[in-house]
Formats: structure tokens, C-alpha cells, sequence
């Protein structure tokens, strides 16, 4: 399986920013087909081992290093309350960009398998639910008609609601071990001069 790269993404959502309809990323979540935004994405990753982190909410699985940035992966069915993803053959974390201009974070979502980049005309899009659907509020933004279906569409920033917080404490429990180290440095180098 072959990554997509930053360049060849930043052309796609170049593309999308200037024509409609929208193009989307599809994905499989279990039998479901969902689907994000391309001007949200940023990459598509091959699953490899998270690293599990202490105290993180469930759907947050472990974090991967990218490029030397801490990533946080979010398993988005254990999000909609399904079983945990199981990692096999196809399993891939989408990097996408959520928060503002001024709280932009980079977070991993971990899908079963990417499909493709399809466009989704505007009178084909209808709106999500107002029912039972097992997802966090918000998160669905419509129902994608396509021939082999429906495809729920997915609107990043509401997904995460609720999990934003994870790079705020992630950040903050660094600062709080760096800050912790420079103590013990100093304690260290205090005792050597005594």
C-alpha cells in the first residue's frame, strides 16, 4: 500500500478548493462508507504501532511520531461507540488538519481501509439524521447519496469535540516533564558542586 504524499494532497485540495462539488476522501469504518473533506486532509499514512499514552480518553488510541511532531490517532468507531479498529492489511490513519486558523492541530484517524477521492454533487448531499445515529453531535455533516449508496460525510472539527483537549493536556504534560528535568538538572548539578 502506498502513502499518499503532502504534495500530492496539497494539489488535490487545491483542486477541490476551486471546483465543485466538493471532492471527498471515502473510508471504511467496519461495513460503513464515510467521508471527509480533502481540504481537511493532510495525509494518508500506513498503520504502524501507536504508542499508548496514560489517561487519554478511549477513542484515543496511542500517538505516532510524524516527521518528529507528536501526533495524537483517534479510532473513530470507538468515537461512534463501536468495537475498537482492528489493524489488518488495508488499515490506515488519515492525518487531518482540525481547529482554526490560531488552534490548528494535526490529529491521525484510524480507518479500516481509504477508498478513493470522489466528488459528491451538492443536490445529492442530504442532511444527517435527527436520530439515532450513534456519533457525537454535529460530527455528521449530510448523507452522500452514491450509486452504492449512502456515504456519511464527516465534519472534522465536530468529531473531535469533546478530544481537543487531548492536545492541550498532551501539551501541557510536556511542558510539565521538561519543566520537571530542568529541576532535577539543576538539583543534580547543585549536589555536584556541594
Amino acid at each position: 500500500m502506498s502513502a499518499h504524499t503532502e504534495t500530492e494532497l496539497a494539489a488535490l485540495r487545491a483542486t477541490a478548493a476551486a471546483e465543485s462539488p466538493p471532492q471527498l476522501l471515502s473510508f471504511m469504518l467496519g461495513t460503513g462508507t464515510y467521508a471527509l473533506s480533502i481540504l481537511r486532509i493532510k495525509e494518508i499514512i500506513e498503520y504502524d504501532k501507536l504508542t499508548a499514552v496514560p489517561m487519554m480518553p478511549t477513542a484515543v488510541r496511542g500517538v505516532i511520531n510524524l516527521r518528529g511532531a507528536v501526533v495524537p490517532v483517534i479510532d473513530i468507531a470507538l468515537r461512534f461507540g463501536h468495537a475498537p479498529t482492528q489493524a489488518g492489511r488495508r488499515t490506515c490513519i488519515v492525518i487531518v488538519e482540525t481547529g482554526g486558523a490560531e488552534r490548528r492541530q494535526e490529529v491521525g484517524l484510524l480507518v479500516d481501509a481509504v477508498n478513493e477521492v470522489m466528488d459528491i454533487a451538492a443536490a445529492d448531499i442530504e442532511p444527517p439524521p435527527a436520530f439515532g445515529a450513534h456519533a457525537p453531535p454535529g460530527c455528521i455533516a449530510g448523507m452522500g447519496k452514491t450509486a452504492a449508496g449512502f456515504t456519511i460525510i464527516l465534519d472534522a472539527d465536530s468529531l473531535l469535540n469533546g478530544l481537543d483537549q487531548v492536545g492541550a493536556a498532551w501539551a501541557g504534560g510536556a511542558e510539565a516533564a521538561v519543566a520537571q528535568v530542568a529541576v532535577t538538572e539543576a538539583a543534580i548539578a547543585e549536589a555536584a558542586v556541594a
